[in-house]
C-alpha cells in the first residue's frame, strides 16, 4: 500500500542517473539472491533438518520476506544509496550505532566470501586436484583480490559471465534430477523425512537459520535506489518478486536433490549438487559440473569482496574511518581497503569451517535486519513529501521477533567470533576519533554519504566516489 505525506516536503535529491528500469531491477535482485550459497550449503542444511531440506529453505524464505517489507518501505521513503546505515542513522542519529551497522554489513560480505572460499577448496575442486582446503581458500581470496584490484569494469564483466554460469548450473541440476526420478532412481518420500531425535519445528528452524545464507542479497539492492526509475513502484515489485523467483528455484533444487541423493551423502559433501548432477541417465561428468560450481563460488565471493572493500573505502573517504584505508591505486581501485578486507577474509578462512562462517554471515545480517525493522517503526514519525510504500506495522514487529528467534539457533562460538569481528570495527572507529578529534567522525551527514558499493549482475553499477571531505 502507499501513503502520502504533506505536499510541502521536498523530494529527496537525485544525484545519480536513473537508468535502472523495473525489469532490470527485478533481475538485479534475483541475481543478488540467487548465488553460490545453494551450491555450498544444501548438504549442511540437510545435516541439520534431515531429508526435508526444502522446508528449511521455505521457512528462511518466509522470514526474509518479513524483512523485505521493511526495506520496501524505507527504500521508497528514502530513495538514496547507503542502505541500512542510512535508515538507522535517520532513525537514531547516533553515529557510532550507524557506523556499526555499516561495518556489520561490510563484515558480512567478508564472512560470506570466506565461506565460499572454504567451499571452493572442498569437493568441487577435488574433481580436478586434491589440495588442502585452507591453502586453497587463501589462494582463492588472493585471486579475488587481484581481480578486485584490477578494476571495477573487469569485476563487472567477470560478474556478468559468472552469474549466467551459476544460473545455468542450477537449471542443469533440475533437469538431471527430474530425469533420474523419471528413470526410477531416488526416493520421493525422503523429501519429507526429518532428522531423528529433533522435533519438526526445531529441525526446520535450525535448518532455516543456515539456509538464510542462501537468501541474503535482496537487501543490497537498496543501494541502487538513486539509480532506479520510479523507485516507489519498482522496489516493492523487485524485492518481493526477486525473492519469490529465487525461492522457487531453491525449493525446486532442494526437493529434487533430496529425492535423488540420500541425505547423509549430501550432508557429508562440500559439493552436494555435484553428487546430484552425477546421477541418472543425464548425468554429467563430475569435472563439468564442478567447473560450473567453482565459477559460481568465485562469483559470489567477488561480489561480496567488491562490496566490502568499497564500503570500507567509502567510510574512510567520508572521515568515518582512518583516512589511510581510502588509498587508491593507479587503476583507481581502493587498494588498501581491498588488502584489509582480504586479510580479514584470510584470518576467517584459517579459523572457521564452512558451517561456522555461514552462521557468522547470517548472524551479522540478522543484527542488521533487527536494526532496520526497528528503524522502519521509529521513522513513522518522519513524514516525507512524496508517496511511498507502507508496510502494516505488525510486519516489522514480527520481523524483529523472527530475527531474534533465528539468533537463538547460534552457538556461543559463532557469537564470540562475530563479536570479535565487530570489535575490530569499533577499534577502528575509536582510533579515528583519537586521530581526528571528537568532532571528526561524529557528523551524521557523513554516514549518509558512504560510497555506493554494489556490483550487480543486471546493472554493472560500480562505486560512486564522492568528494573527499576532511574533518
Amino acid at each position: 500500500m502507499a501513503t502520502s505525506a504533506p505536499p510541502s516536503g521536498a523530494v529527496a535529491p537525485q544525484g545519480l542517473e536513473r537508468a535502472i528500469g523495473r525489469n532490470m531491477l527485478l533481475v538485479f535482485v534475483v541475481g543478488d539472491v540467487l548465488g553460490a550459497g545453494i551450491y555450498a550449503l544444501v548438504g549442511e542444511v540437510g545435516g541439520r533438518v534431515g531429508g526435508a531440506i526444502w522446508t528449511a529453505f521455505a521457512v528462511a524464505l518466509l522470514l526474509a520476506v518479513f524483512t523485505a517489507f521493511a526495506y520496501a518501505e524505507l527504500v521508497t521513503k528514502y530513495p538514496q544509496a547507503a542502505g541500512a546505515a542510512l535508515y538507522v542513522n535517520k532513525a537514531f542519529r547516533r553515529p557510532f550505532l550507524s557506523f556499526m551497522v555499516a561495518f556489520a554489513v561490510m563484515a558480512s560480505g567478508i564472512t560470506s566470501a570466506a565461506t565460499l572460499a572454504r567451499a571452493f577448496g572442498g569437493d568441487y575442486l577435488e574433481a580436478f586436484v586434491s589440495l588442502p582446503t585452507v591453502l586453497v581458500g587463501i589462494g582463492f581470496l588472493l585471486v579475488i583480490a587481484l581481480i578486485n584490484a584490477r578494476g571495477i569494469k573487469e569485476s563487472i564483466r567477470f560478474n556478468l559471465v559468472l552469474t549466467g554460469i551459476e544460473v545455468a548450473g542450477l537449471l542443469l541440476v533440475v533437469v538431471i534430477a527430474i530425469a533420474a526420478i523419471a528413470d526410477g532412481q531416488g526416493d520421493a518420500g525422503r523429501a519429507f523425512d526429518f532428522k531423528e531425535g529433533e522435533s519438526v519445528v526445531g529441525a526446520m528452524l535450525g535448518g532455516a537459520a543456515l539456509a538464510f545464507f542462501a537468501l541474503i542479497g535482496f537487501e543490497d539492492s537498496v543501494n541502487v535506489a538513486e539509480e532506479a526509475r520510479d523507485p516507489r513502484r519498482a522496489f516493492p515489485r523487485a524485492l518481493f518478486g526477486g525473492l519469490l523467483i529465487a525461492g522457487v528455484i531453491y525449493l525446486t533444487v532442494t526437493v529434487l536433490a533430496s529425492m535423488v541423493v540420500p541425505t547423509d551423502v549430501l550432508a557429508a559433501s562440500d559439493g552436494p549438487l555435484q553428487t546430484v548432477a552425477g546421477t541418472g541417465p543425464l548425468a554429467v561428468d563430475a569435472k563439468v559440473f564442478s567447473a560450473i560450481a567453482l565459477f559460481a563460488l568465485a562469483n559470489g565471493a567477488l561480489i561480496n569482496m567488491v562490496m566490502a572493500s568499497r564500503l570500507l573505502y567509502g567510510m574512510s573517504n567520508e572521515g568515518i574511518l582512518p583516512s589511510v584505508l581510502g588509498g587508491v591505486g593507479t587503476r583507481r581501485t581502493p587498494l588498501l581497503a581491498i588488502a584489509f578486507t582480504t586479510l580479514l577474509g584470510i584470518v576467517l578462512v584459517l579459523t572457521g569451517d564452512l558451517g561456522d562462517l555461514a552462521d557468522m554471515t547470517v548472524t551479522l545480517l540478522l543484527i542488521v535486519f533487527i536494526a532496520v525493522n526497528v528503524s522502519v517503526l521509529v521513522l513513522r514519525r518522519d513524514p516525507v513529501g512524496h508517496d511511498h510504500f507502507r508496510t502494516p506495522s505488525w510486519i516489522p514487529v514480527v520481523g524483529i521477533g523472527v530475527c531474534i528467534l533465528l539468533l537463538t539457533y547460534r552457538d556461543g562460538e559463532v557469537f564470540l567470533r562475530s563479536a570479535i569481528l565487530l570489535g575490530v570495527g569499533a577499534l577502528l572507529y575509536l582510533l579515528n576519533v583519537a586521530l581526528t578529534g571528537p568532532n571528526g567522525p561524529l557528523d551524521t551527514r557523513r554516514l549518509e554519504a558512504v560510497s555506493h558499493p554494489d556490483v550487480g549482475p543486471a546493472t554493472g553499477a560500480g562505486p560512486v566516489q564522492r568528494e573527499r571531505r576532511r574533518p
